[in-house]
């Protein structure tokens, strides 16, 4: 009777957090918001909806054309507030290019960051399969471009960061995929596994400075990445699913924050783990074989081309 009752009063609160609790007020964490990523998808999304919100944005992608565009598209949308771009090359965030994001961010209010960037593989692989740039990538993109933009935006008790300042929220991009075993995703798996326990741990340390640290982890969204274009239940626009995200910052330490991402990740929680890796093959294993015939295929026509 007791457990019933607890489970009752579990679904009662998961129900009014996703469909009835009010956001947060996002100025309260500083003046502006920081997306990197931030020209396509989720990223995309993402900076609309800060600015829709009334945050300041600077936004942070390797294209600076793009940036450009999405800049005056934001103004164009959202003119009361202000817009910013930085072009950074992720895949190559050395000393250098850390110092310019450090210029960029030391005169500039900070109250939330998201950490969106990242990259998965072409399609599902064993991790031999990987080529080193691949390899490389998943790396530098999922988990430095994570600890590097967090320590730069927290900076110490001296610099202008949101530790001195005593307030803000950060937001990792995790996935689906960091919360279980998923075959012919390994490296990928394991980076947003990584990016789940290092924000977790962040959360606790970083309380006592007024800083919210949370982890947001998708499934599928409707974007270039996930190579889904049509939408449904399951599987929402970046926009739908950056107004969900943007009402969880400052709530829970880890969420998904699309109800049907959750549902779902819930279910297959329930499973035994042979049967996850069992479902993860029968996915991925006819995924692979696809992959790898058009990969062939391509070989064949730059043969041809020669």
């Amino acid at each position: 009777m007791i457990y019933a009752a607890t489970l009752f009063a579990r679904f009662i609160h998961t129900v009014y957090c996703f469909f009835f609790r009010a956001g947060k007020r996002l100025e309260d964490f500083g003046e502006w918001g920081v997306v990197t990523g931030a020209t396509d998808g989720i990223g995309k999304a993402y900076a609309f909806e800060l600015a829709r919100q009334g945050l300041n944005v600077l936004i942070i992608s390797r294209t600076e054309s793009k940036l450009v565009e999405m800049a005056k598209e934001i103004k164009d949308k959202y003119n009361s507030v202000k817009v910013d771009h930085l072009a950074i090359d992720y895949s190559n965030f050395n000393e250098a290019a850390r110092e310019s994001v450090k210029r960029k961010l030391s005169d500039l209010d900070v109250g939330v960051l998201v950490n969106n960037v990242g990259m998965s593989y072409p399609f599902t692989k064993y991790f031999h399969e990987l080529n080193d740039d691949e390899i490389g990538g998943l790396v530098e993109l999922n988990v430095n471009s994570t600890v590097w933009m967090t320590r730069v935006a927290l900076g110490d008790e001296k610099t202008n960061g949101m530790v001195k300042r005593r307030r803000g929220a950060i937001v990792n991009t995790s996935s689906g995929a960091g919360r279980m075993t998923s075959p012919l995703l390994a490296e990928y798996s394991g980076a947003k596994s990584f990016i789940e326990k290092f924000s977790q741990g962040l959360k606790a340390e970083l309380s006592p400075f007024n800083i919210h640290v949370q982890v947001q982890a998708p499934l599928f969204v409707a974007t270039k990445l996930a190579k889904i274009r049509k939408t449904s239940l399951t599987v929402p626009s970046p926009a739908q699913y950056a107004r969900c995200a943007a009402a969880r910052i400052g709530f829970e330490d880890t969420v998904s924050p699309w109800w049907a991402h959750a549902l779902q990740l819930w279910a297959i929680r329930q499973l035994p783990e042979r049967v996850v890796i069992w479902i993860g093959l029968k996915i991925h294993i006819p995924i692979r074989k696809a992959g790898m015939k058009k990969e062939a295929q391509k070989a064949e026509e730059g043969k041809k081309g020669q």
